[in-house]
């Protein structure tokens, strides 16, 4: 099945994340999340997207740009929650051991904490 820009679905690394709202129980909608990737330079942006209506973001990373190393989401939430928040951004750094399985990084977010797992 085609991906959203027409190529074919396994041409693109399986990498997902979901922002819930712990408070409200909610997806947090229209959150800028930017994917990274650590390379001999630092970081690189990998992908960037925003939340949809269920919270969801898929990121679209060709395959031969997916690799085993290090990545890091950064979730920038001070719009969605708003300007008194206590972290306006969140950064969640992790590591890729098969870049054939699917990952998928959650994160569940308050005013005041947030905590994230290695989804399914």
């Amino acid at each position: 099945m085609p991906s959203d820009d027409g190529t074919a679905a396994e041409v693109h690394a399986r990498i997902s994340t979901h922002i819930l709202d712990t408070v409200t129980g909610d997806p947090a909608r229209d959150v800028y999340v930017r994917l990274e990737r650590r390379d001999s330079d630092g970081w690189r942006t990998v992908d960037e997207g925003r939340t949809d209506d269920d919270g969801r973001l898929r990121y679209r990373v060709p395959m031969h740009d997916w690799q085993a190393g290090g990545y890091r989401l950064f979730f920038y939430v001070e719009p969605y929650l708003g300007g008194d928040c206590f972290f306006p951004e969140i950064t969640v750094a992790f590591h890729v051991h098969d870049p054939d399985r699917h990952y998928h990084v959650p994160l569940l977010l308050s005013r005041y904490g947030y905590t994230t797992y290695r989804g399914s």
